[in-house]
């Protein structure tokens, strides 16, 4: 008697192809884990197979949070090498980290075409986001000359510009975020450079192009640039597989591929505005070793010493968090008491009471706690990350509050600030000088909101704030702000689209274009550029391209204020009508209203191909819009209240 063949042994990440298979085939399917496990596959084969089955499968199918920021980008690549397999393993990171993205691979080698040529087949994709990949063949003439190495200085530096400017070329053209990087000079080229002094020279000169194209991320509109010779640096193995590369011209290994797609997803993530905003941090074997309670102030583990160090340098990270805008909260299960007194008192704290937004400090569920400030502070749970030592109440929060990005920092406190900081979850396009001042800014929303429960009708309470609303021409330091304000805001954008760096800053150096910043303040303080008007200007008519507003300014009437300022500065310039677009979103439902609320009526025809609504209003008809409790306040004009 013979028994059955022994079913074979399934091989690692089988399951988890097997479930994106089975998600695949049943297109009414959910899979409410798979974007979390994804974000944590480290084998890139396995992450460049589940990237493929996944085409097509919407980010939304992949995770219990529901959609609150949903987002789609068009997103191309453009290689000078093959890079057909970046494209799998970047839709794993987008997919995993939210995004639902329009992929383009441009044609092999093509890209300083595809950059400048207006026509290309990128230009006609028009990608919100394009990832320009490099290596070194794109710097490095084939023929270089090892012993003439002064010649080789310059054909690097020119074909470095080259690059830089038809990114930026192509950035000003079609507002797309243009993402470059440094590139590795490879091994055998470095070797063949058999003096250590020309192999000094050759690395200076590799490193004079890197910077160029980092300073190219930091001067050029509409241009980016991740530094991926430090990511690969803390990679294991080589970037560059010879086999690979002389067969197929594929200049990085499966590794590389997949740090870099990471990187790059995270900067899509930034670009369409999804980086957290705010971190909330417990206490007890978080930012302090030891249970406060039983060891008391003087007992915590904090300093130059391990494990103290551990936390020391979490509280560093936090701090610098901070300065750049992200908002720090604590919710931690202690004594309120004492743990003001710890953090006021403390010696070796980094972290002080005005570095935190909110510190809530009882016996409460945490989960409530969170869902409280972000009422609070107006923001969706989406913009939160919750920072734990405890299993339970890092499960709790995610399965109660599923938006909410958990981070467990249990284990050794030496990776805590790892587990932090990677992946860059975080990631914004740029910092603005109002992003250093949001602690204190929010802190105002705190307090606004307790005013409001002492009033009983919402007149009352708003004629109590003493609103300011200031308007007027952007700015070298509203500019970027305006930017990122656009970019980032979902619930009140006319649009429901970015005009981007580039473009926005042409649009505001020229005379037939004018972009405006608004700003607000009241008795608890200013809450900074908090909405931003984009406009074309016509001899008889104006339009109105693109109208935001933070929503943290939402309901106290400051977009009539806004309008208020637009009409009155059109008809100064002898224009005789405004006219407006909507373009109706998932997201902003709440801007739908401002236009025909305001006088304004719908134009004759049918709304465009993309739901566009365009509505209009004769200046000398409109009637008065700023309401009783806002003092308006024009930058160029006598103040209208």
């Amino acid at each position: 008697m013979t028994g059955s063949p022994p079913a074979p042994a399934s091989l690692p990440g089988d399951d988890l192809l097997n479930r994106i298979r089975a998600l695949r085939d049943s297109p009414a399917a959910t899979d409410t884990g798979l974007g979390r496990e994804l974000g944590a596959v480290a084998d890139p084969l396995l992450l460049h197979e589940a990237g493929r089955l996944l085409e097509g499968v919407a980010a939304a199918r992949l995770t219990r949070a529901p959609a609150t920021r949903a987002t789609t980008l068009r997103v191309a690549v453009a290689a000078t090498f093959t890079a057909d397999d970046v494209v799998p393993l970047l839709r794993a990171a987008l997919l995993a980290g939210g995004v639902d993205a329009e992929l383009h691979l441009c044609p092999y080698d093509q890209l300083g075409v595809q950059l400048t040529d207006p026509a290309s087949a990128l230009a006609e994709f028009a990608p919100e986001v394009t990832l320009c990949l490099m290596d070194a063949g794109a710097l490095l003439p084939r023929d270089w000359d090892p012993s003439a190495l002064d010649g080789v200085r310059t054909a690097v530096r020119d074909r470095v510009d080259a690059h830089t400017a038809a990114a930026a070329g192509f950035a000003a053209r079609t507002g797309s975020a243009v993402l470059l990087h440094t590139v590795p000079l490879p091994r055998l080229d470095r070797r063949s450079v058999i003096s250590f002094r020309g192999g000094a020279a050759l690395g200076r000169i590799w490193r004079e192009a890197n910077i160029a194209l980092l300073a190219a991320g930091e001067t050029r509109d509409g241009v980016y640039t991740v530094d991926l010779e430090a990511l690969f640096a803390d990679e294991p193995g080589p970037v560059r597989d010879e086999r690979q590369y002389r067969f197929g011209r594929m200049a990085w290994t499966p590794a590389a591929q997949l740090a870099y797609a990471r990187e790059a997803a995270a900067f899509c993530r930034a670009a369409a505005g999804l980086g957290r905003k705010v971190l909330v941090l417990d206490l007890d074997n978080t930012l302090w070793g030891g249970v406060l309670g039983d060891d008391g102030p003087a007992g915590i583990e904090l300093g130059t010493v391990y494990p103290g160090d551990c936390y020391t340098d979490l509280q560093r990270r936090a701090l610098a968090l901070r300065r750049q805008g992200v908002l720090l909260a604590v919710c931690s299960k202690n004594e309120r008491a004492l743990v003001e007194e710890t953090l006021a008192g403390h010696p070796d704290m980094v972290l002080r009471p005005d570095d935190f937004v909110a510190v809530v400090a009882d016996w409460q569920r945490k989960d409530l706690h969170v869902a409280a400030l972000a009422e609070e502070l107006a923001l969706g749970l989406d913009a939160f990350v919750f920072a734990d030592d405890s299993p339970f109440e890092c499960g709790m929060v995610a399965g109660s509050l599923p938006q909410v990005d958990v981070v467990a920092l249990d284990g050794d406190p030496a990776c805590h600030s790892t587990r932090l900081l990677e992946p860059a979850r975080f990631a914004q396009l740029g910092v603005t000088a109002t992003d250093a001042e949001r602690t204190a800014l929010y802190r105002g929303r705190r307090e606004r909101h307790r005013l409001s429960t002492t009033h009983e009708t919402a007149e009352e309470y708003l004629r109590a704030l003493g609103i300011h609303v200031t308007v007027g021409p952007a700015d070298a330091y509203t500019l970027p702000r305006l930017v990122q304000l656009e970019q980032r805001t979902n619930q009140f954008n006319m649009t429901g689209r970015a005009h981007g760096e580039a473009l926005t800053r042409r649009l505001a150096g020229d005379p037939g274009h004018l972009v405006l910043a608004v700003e607000v303040t009241d008795r608890f303080g200013g809450e900074g550029v908090v909405g931003g008007v984009w406009l074309d200007r016509g001899p008889d008519r104006w339009t109105v391209r693109n109208l935001v507003l933070s929503c943290r300014v939402l309901g106290r009437g400051v977009e009539r204020a806004v309008l208020q300022y637009v009409a009155d500065t059109a008809r100064a310039a002898g224009a005789a009508a405004l006219e407006t677009r909507f373009r109706p979103t998932a997201r902003n439902a709440p801007a739908a209203t401002l236009y025909p609320s305001a006088g304004f009526t719908r134009a004759e025809g049918p709304a465009g191909d993309d739901g566009t609504v365009h509505h209009e209003a004769r200046l000398d008809r409109l009637p008065a819009l700023t309401p009783d409790w806002i003092t308006l306040v024009a930058k160029e004009a006598p103040a209208h209240v």
